[in-house]
């Protein structure tokens, strides 16, 4: 979904810059928040569970800091494999993401 960057106000079935940022910020700060609770949790017999949680969150961490950057330059909620908007439903769900449901499968192949 491209944003409206219009200072008149957003349109039907787009985000406000803001908009995308807090939804962002709080993707950002649910993934801290499962770092710390992983280092708060840590055991010895799940080290390796543990690692690997800890890499999953820190790479949608990267994908966050990259949405934040596609916003800069007013390329957020455009896919990036078919250039068109990325629903608004898919946005809710994943704030970050650079794709479209197809496109993302296509990716992921």
């Amino acid at each position: 979904m491209p944003l409206d960057t219009a200072q008149t106000g957003p349109r039907p079935g787009r985000l406000t810059s803001h908009e995308a940022r807090q939804r962002l910020e709080h993707a950002r700060n649910s993934r801290l928040a499962q770092l710390r609770a992983l280092d708060e949790s840590v055991q010895s017999t799940d080290a390796h569970l543990v690692s690997a949680q800890r890499e999953a969150i820190q790479r949608v961490l990267t994908e966050i800091d990259e949405a934040f950057a596609r916003v800069d330059d007013g390329t957020y909620g455009t896919c990036r494999g078919c250039a068109k908007p990325v629903p608004a439903e898919r946005l809710e769900i994943l704030p970050y993401t650079r794709y479209c449901v197809a496109c993302q499968g296509r990716a992921a192949a």
